[in-house]
């Protein structure tokens, strides 16, 4: 059989593939459908694609290595070269049930490849969701040879050729560039742009001597529980003459690696979960046995840079979650820890905080860190944390801080109308607390057959029955006792490589896999018994933000950072990595804080979910008034939210800034813009916004102390703001919808 090609797609993203009964199957292009070549009347143009794409999948085993090359880098597997076509299938499907908001009809496609040494099977399986120009990807790997195979890497998706569509005669190390983002605990979302030569990737003319390239590498890990604590799992390859990107996201809640390298002067992209020579991982496939990689998404837009496939990607992001009915309400959230109580909750503490939550307009909240603690107020553990750190894990209420019982506080946030929740940090278990000692040691990571220990805590194995049973108990215990409808699920440790098992033979990387994806597993079991139970995520603010774990929990808390003129960077840049819906942002007011404070205190989360906290019972009357009117102004337009789209008017937001923008595009064609204006920075700014009517009219929908000077300039398609005061901020709508 000789050569064949696959066309498969919609309009708006296709794949071109090449099917070689002889050899692996071939990615040679995605794009738009109306931009891929035409193998009949481009033959030549496709032939050479093909010499320089890679196979579907990416296999690396511990008997096979590489061939061609050498390094660090994940590509040239000596199995995958190995690999034969052995068909493919497709298929529609008219919806499933993580339809959450795009609709239209599944695309999927199967490729299927075999290898005759050693009866590895390889399935590359992709899919569509409606017109979203994304493309969602993973592998499976099976054995269905009469012996062991060890799995080093498999990729979830490989693709070459990105540097096809550059102009002529321009060299991909300056003609592309990759958007990173660095994410530190309090400063998430720093995206950065740089040529690929600038990050230290060029062309260094070996293709001409045989060789494949220059063996470098650009490469982005993270290693261990915390999926985003320096980096987000995504990038973005983008054409600087053309502003053609490809963005990706990692689609997995532990350890990944994405790395783009040269091959045969061209530019390839390698995503995949764990690895050997990253992560201690390793997969032994007994005959019979399989793997399916963690899941990697790939946005692809002709024009408009990294914020169009954002667009793209946020589109995405709505169609493969979990439907949950808190992505429409969009309560307002106190939570009483962030610049409050701090963790130290108590029914004396509290019920003027429950009361001062209601009289602004809150509609949940949750009592955080704390309420299960007994020790003494002030008590400090080792390592400087509260003493109750290394204790928890038992989660009963503590009879010190509720002489009447939890329930009196619980009964008081009912009472005032809003819905109860509490905090858990559901998978660590505190070296000194009761449930250390009551489970089996199983239950728990181990490595080389003791358990692992980090800042006090033991880490939960969730693969175990009794750690899953442990846990499923104690939250049908606090619904079904207390009537809770918001549990926040913290995770405040980062355990590391992983755990090698309960018999000590899996690879240390292996088991944390394992455990990720049991995690997600009870996730999902827990919101099957409890429909309407909202689970907030958060680890040590936003070092989990990843689509496994964001596709399953309705909302996120995006950061802890604690000062509120450093806060708005984050917020603003926040709808890069998690829809505004979904987006917990805090508001923490102070009795210290003057209506400018305020201003920027609170538009910082009004373009996502309100997370309010501070010391609302301490403000006067014109500090509660601003908080009242701020919500008030919230709730008139978060209806709006579950569809819009983020734009950067100003650009993305960099730490230092003095003048920030987060635009969101609503679907009746109001654009939502906060504008901070920060100490040092310009009375006044010119704001693009080309997307705009240009007979829109504008309305400011929260200010604090001097009046904002807003001017809508419809020819140009500009809006001209005056912020008088320094450290304020604004909230304008732009558009002709009547509410505007």
């Amino acid at each position: 059989m000789s050569l064949t090609h696959l066309r498969w797609g919609s309009d708006e993203l296709s794949l071109l593939v090449s099917l070689d009964p002889a050899g692996p199957a071939r990615l040679l292009a995605v794009g738009e459908a109306a931009g891929l070549p035409d193998p009949e009347r481009e033959p030549e143009l496709c032939a050479r694609l093909a010499s320089r794409a890679l196979p579907l999948v990416e296999v690396q085993t511990a008997g096979g290595g590489r061939l061609g090359t050498s390094g660090k880098r994940h590509v040239d597997g000596a199995l995958s070269r190995g690999l034969r076509c052995t068909g493919y299938e497709e298929a529609d499907d008219g919806g499933d049930r993580d339809e959450g908001g795009g609709g239209g009809v599944v695309r999927t496609l199967k490729v299927r490849m075999a290898d005759d040494a050693t009866g590895v099977r390889v399935t590359a399986l992709y899919r569509l969701h409606g017109a979203v120009p994304v493309l969602h990807a993973e592998a499976y790997v099976e054995n269905g040879g009469d012996a062991p195979v060890t799995l080093e890497y498999v990729s979830s998706l490989t693709l070459a050729n990105l540097a096809r569509r550059l102009p002529a005669g321009a060299r991909w190390e300056d003609g592309l560039s990759l958007w990173l983002a660095a994410n530190p605990w309090s400063g998430e979302f720093r995206w950065s742009r740089a040529t690929l030569a600038e990050r230290g990737l060029y062309d260094v003319g070996m293709v001409a001597y045989g060789q494949t390239g220059s063996k470098n590498r650009v490469a982005v890990t993270s290693t261990g529980s915390w999926s985003s604590s320096e980096y987000l799992p995504m990038g973005c390859l983008e054409a600087t003459a053309t502003g053609r990107a490809l963005l990706w996201q990692i689609e997995h809640n532990g350890s990944w690696h994405a790395e783009v390298g040269d091959r045969f002067d061209d530019v390839y992209l390698a995503l995949s979960g764990p690895t050997d020579r990253e992560h201690q991982w390793r997969r032994r496939l007994a005959p019979g046995d399989a793997f399916r990689t963690v899941p990697a998404a790939l946005a692809v837009v002709p024009e408009g840079g990294l914020e169009a496939a954002v667009g793209a990607l946020t589109a995405h992001r709505r169609a493969t979650r979990r439907a949950h009915s808190d992505h429409e309400r969009l309560p307002v959230v106190f939570n009483d820890f962030m610049n409050s109580l701090m963790g130290e909750p108590s029914t004396k503490a509290l019920l003027p905080l429950v009361d001062a939550a209601a009289a602004v307009g809150a509609e949940v909240f949750c009592v955080d860190a704390g309420w299960f603690d007994d020790e003494p107020p002030g008590t400090v553990g080792p390592g400087g944390v509260p003493g109750w750190w290394d204790a928890v894990g038992d989660w009963e209420e503590s009879r010190r801080r509720f002489p009447g019982g939890l329930g009196e506080v619980i009964d008081r946030i009912r009472g005032a109308g809003m819905v109860p929740g509490l905090w858990l940090e559901p998978e660590v278990v505190g070296v000194r607390g009761a449930v250390a000692a009551a489970l089996p040691e199983e239950a728990f990571f181990r490595r080389d057959g003791v358990r692992v220990v980090e800042w006090g805590r033991y880490q939960l194995d969730l693969r175990h029955p009794a750690a899953r049973a442990h846990l499923d108990g104690v939250v049908d215990r606090l619904v079904r006792d207390y009537g809770v409808g918001y549990l926040k699920l913290d995770y405040n440790i980062d355990i590391g490589a992983g755990t090698d098992g309960p018999d000590g033979t899996d690879s240390p990387g292996d088991g944390l896999l394992g455990h990720n994806r049991a995690y997600l597993d009870w996730l999902d079991g827990v919101l099957d018994r409890h429909a309407d139970l909202v689970l907030e995520s958060c680890a040590a603010g936003g070092s989990r933000t990843d689509h496994a774990t964001l596709s399953r929990l309705p909302i996120h808390s995006v950061t802890d950072q604690q000062d509120f003129r450093l806060l708005p960077a984050v917020a603003a840049a926040s709808p890069t990595a998690v829809t505004p819906e979904q987006a917990a942002i805090w508001a923490y007011p102070q009795p210290e804080h003057t209506p400018a404070d305020l201003s920027t205190v609170l538009v910082s989360a009004m373009l996502g979910r309100v997370h309010l906290s501070g010391r609302p019972d301490l403000l006067n009357p014109e500090g509660t008034a601003l908080v009242r009117d701020a919500l008030a102004a919230y709730k008139t337009y978060r209806h709006l939210l579950p569809d819009a789209l983020p734009h950067w008017p100003l650009g993305l937001p960099a730490w230092r800034d003095g003048i920030l923008a987060l635009a969101l595009t609503t679907a009746d064609g109001t654009t939502l813009l906060a504008l901070w204006r920060r100490a040092g920075a310009p009375e006044s700014v010119t704001v693009p916004l080309p997307g705009a009517d240009a007979n829109a009219r504008t309305r400011v929908l929260f200010e604090a102390g001097a009046r904002t000077r807003v001017e809508w300039d419809g020819g140009g398609r500009v809006l001209g703001v005056g912020l008088p005061v320094e450290g304020s901020a604004v909230l304008v709508a732009v558009g002709v919808a009547g509410w505007v």
